[in-house]
């Protein structure tokens, strides 16, 4: 079993919070990481996809209060949102009592916002925490495995598959289950053929400023429906809205957020691409790498840090702009090759924003300096310096 960086954090959640909730898409290793920390804590397990042990929560305050001295591990809480008003008084009552640390850890398949709008009751009781697919912190430190988690992705199954032919089904398993069931799940019945269209044009889109009339014209929808479905998505962390860095530098700034398929893997499910020779013929091929690098960078953000793009009407840009928790940006040019060639507008850009470091990733793993105040950097070794919140 993969180590997940992310067991540490949950943890020490339940050390100083009553309840966790740990969020993230399906299948993307939430079930295996409660269930390893359960069993070093004699947890109960409870799927409530599983009509069993929903009838077990039937009078859901009388059968957990029955446990106030075990963890419980609450899977899949979106099949049962009527929980949440219930764990309050419990957590309530099990803080009268001196039990009001680690009671529950409540898993979810959907964005953090979603998830706290269904758990309002639980505000100053509860910690949220968003995991996401493998990263390359989390794999084989080689580049053969690098290149192998872009292409197939960071879901462990996909990624671990005995191989290629068997990682595409099991993604393309995966997004038909989210077409056919998820989907319907969490927002309006959409008709699936829609949804793939949509999210097969997102792919083909990966890395540019979002479109919506463009999409709605193109699926012959309205715009506020479609916006309405990559919201969904959104939800639903498959689909990312990088939202652009506004300044006042006194240019005319792109205003739309740029749109990625999260996962690389299912990128290259969406649009068919198996080997690594399909993906390097393919336009898609520089922004699935951006995609992917932002992914993983993000993956290791420091609360409260926030991502940004830049872009000017001009051509002045940036692929990625943090902002840290001590305001200071750092600015991150994305480059597929070995090399770390940089264009004008990034140089441009730089002098708009005044960044404290500035960074271009390639697919390599030298770290060098490109000019005075420009550093070329591995993918890995960026995200680690973001993990730790070292200042290079």
């Amino acid at each position: 079993m993969l180590s997940r960086i992310i067991l540490q954090e949950v943890e020490s959640a339940l050390v100083r919070q009553a309840a966790v909730a740990l969020v993230g898409p399906r299948q993307v290793g939430k079930t295996t990481l409660a269930l390893e920390i359960g069993q070093a804590q004699d947890a109960l397990y409870l799927d409530l996809e599983n009509a069993d042990d929903r009838e077990r929560l039937k009078d859901p305050v009388l059968f957990l209060e029955s446990q106030e001295d075990r963890l419980v591990i609450l899977d899949e809480i979106h099949q049962t949102p009527e929980l949440f008003q219930a764990l309050r008084g419990i957590i309530d009552q099990g803080r009268r009592k001196k039990k009001g640390k680690g009671r529950f850890l409540i898993l979810g398949s959907a964005a953090i916002d979603l998830l706290k709008q269904s758990g309002e009751s639980l505000a100053g009781r509860i910690a949220y925490i968003e995991m996401t697919p493998l990263s390359v912190l989390e794999i084989e430190d080689t580049r053969q495995m690098r290149e192998r988690l872009w292409l197939r992705g960071g879901f462990p199954d996909a990624y671990l598959a005995e191989n290629t032919a068997e990682s595409m089904l099991l993604r393309k398993d995966f997004i038909r289950t989210y077409l056919e069931r998820d989907l319907p799940m969490f927002g309006p019945r959409i008709p699936s053929t829609t949804m793939t269209r949509l999210w097969t044009m997102l792919a083909n889109r990966q890395g540019c400023p979002l479109n919506a009339s463009e999409l709605a014209r193109s699926l012959n929808l309205s715009t506020q429906s479609v916006l309405r479905y990559i919201d969904l998505l959104s939800d639903l962390l498959l689909v990312r809205r990088l939202p652009p860095f506004h300044a006042n530098v006194g240019k005319r700034l792109i205003k739309s957020p740029k749109i990625y398929v999260r996962d690389s893997g299912l990128l290259h499910a969406l649009l068919g691409l198996q080997s690594t020779e399909q993906l390097a013929g393919h336009p898609v091929y520089g922004a699935s790498w951006e995609g992917f690098a932002i992914e993983n960078l993000l993956a290791q953000l420091p609360w409260p840090a926030t991502a940004y793009f830049y872009r000017t009407s001009a051509g002045a840009e940036i692929d990625l702009v943090i902002e840290r928790p001590d305001r200071s940006l750092w600015a991150i040019e994305i480059k597929r090759g070995l090399s770390a060639k940089l264009e004008r507008g990034f140089f441009i850009a730089c002098e708009d924003l005044k960044p404290t470091k500035r960074f271009v990733v390639h697919s390599g793993e030298d770290r060098y300096p490109v000019t005075k105040e420009v550093e070329a950097i591995g993918l890995a070794e960026l995200a680690e310096l973001l993990r730790t919140q070292k200042t290079p």
